[in-house]
């Protein structure tokens, strides 16, 4: 169990890390906005669980050999880049019904969890964050699996938190553009997001 001292230092400072407009919570935005809020629960856990593995692996080193060979990283971002693309794609060409929690068209829970399982893990500067920021926590005097439970299950309630709140802003702004029907919009919108994400996400 890390110290309160640690503690106290560790959750604002991966809070920051967390609210700060990335890839993950555009993503989160963006499906916020097509698909509502509670399908976009399906995307996020998808989401805490790969930041789970990145900053697992940042403790125990694979980071580090995985940043010394970015070839590795450059499948998965073109790959999830591509994916992402795709969906935004679909999504701008669908203009006569909208993505909700009603019409799930291309919104299965598996997909949504596998969008945000790969933004989360071929996110090269969320594997630089962990690297650099959470190893420093980690007191060497003390068990390390007790410490990792601790700091990675605050990093994942953190993570949750933040697209928690940007899902429900893209909510907002789906309502908001419901009123007058501008359902071409929305879709143009949300799919413009999304392939945007998925641009950063393979050229980044």
């Amino acid at each position: 169990m890390p110290d309160l001292a640690i503690l106290a230092v560790f959750i604002p400072t991966f809070f920051f890390v967390s609210i700060t407009p990335g890839m993950c919570m555009t993503l989160a935005m963006t499906l916020g906005m097509s698909v509502g809020v509670r399908r976009t629960l399906w995307m996020m856990i998808g989401e805490v669980i790969g930041v789970a593995l990145v900053a697992i692996a940042a403790v125990i080193g694979v980071a580090s050999v995985m940043l010394n060979y970015p070839s590795v990283f450059q499948v998965f971002k073109w790959a999830g880049g591509a994916y992402l693309a795709y969906l935004g794609i679909k999504m701008c060409f669908a203009h006569d019904k909208v993505t909700t929690e009603d019409n799930p068209t291309f919104t299965s829970r598996g997909k949504l969890a596998t969008q945000g399982f790969i933004t989360a893990i071929a996110n090269p500067k969320g594997w630089a964050f962990m690297v650099t920021l959470l190893p420093p926590f980690i007191s060497v005097t003390q068990s390390l699996s007790g410490q990792l439970v601790v700091l990675v299950s605050l990093i994942m309630f953190s993570e949750f938190l933040c697209m928690l709140i940007y899902a429900t802003g893209g909510k907002s702004l789906r309502l908001f553009l419901n009123r007058g029907n501008n359902i071409r919009w929305m879709n143009a919108i949300a799919g413009s997001l999304l392939i945007g994400v998925g641009a950063w996400l393979a050229f980044i």
